[in-house]
């Protein structure tokens, strides 16, 4: 089993309309051309020696290149994924303009076996979706999150 561990940011508003969170579509050839179970919260992996709060704002910036807002943060808890990575995610209240997101990369080999590396966007669009149809989005083992936050929402309104 894995003993990786990673940690994201889910952010949200409440408008007239609903609640809506920031998600964005996961970069990279695996992902292109899919829409269902492609998007993601912005999140990546940390070692023993990084909090995991601090590697979720470090994501964030890295990933959307934006300031999260500030807090306070909603703990919405930690899912194990099939592989036995551990994800620990928070929710925090904003409304942030993906206009404004500029994105981080990561290189891999491309085509595979091609010798080739080229660069990627870990995200390659953001947009604000509502709760109720993010679930369809968004990879199946982050989708916990979302009824965790609706919760949270309700109880506190």
């Amino acid at each position: 089993m894995s003993g990786k561990r990673s940690a994201g940011l889910l952010v949200y508003r409440v408008t007239d309309a609903g609640t809506e969170v920031l998600i964005g579509h996961m970069g990279g050839p695996f992902w292109a051309g899919r829409e269902a179970a492609a998007w993601s919260m912005p999140k990546g992996e940390y070692e023993d020696d990084e909090a995991p709060e601090d590697a979720a704002l470090r994501e964030f910036r890295e990933e959307l290149g934006l300031e999260p807002p500030a807090g306070p943060w909603l703990p919405l808890g930690e899912e194990r994924r099939r592989s036995g990575k551990r994800v620990t995610a928070w929710a925090a209240e904003g409304d942030l303009d993906p206009a404004g997101a500029v994105f981080g990369t990561f290189t891999m080999e491309w085509p595979r076996g091609s010798g080739v590396q080229r660069e990627f966007p870990e995200l390659d669009r953001v947009a604000w979706v509502p709760l109720g149809e993010a679930g369809e989005l968004l990879v199946a083992g982050q989708r916990p999150f979302l009824d965790r936050l609706a919760r949270s929402i309700s109880r506190s309104g």
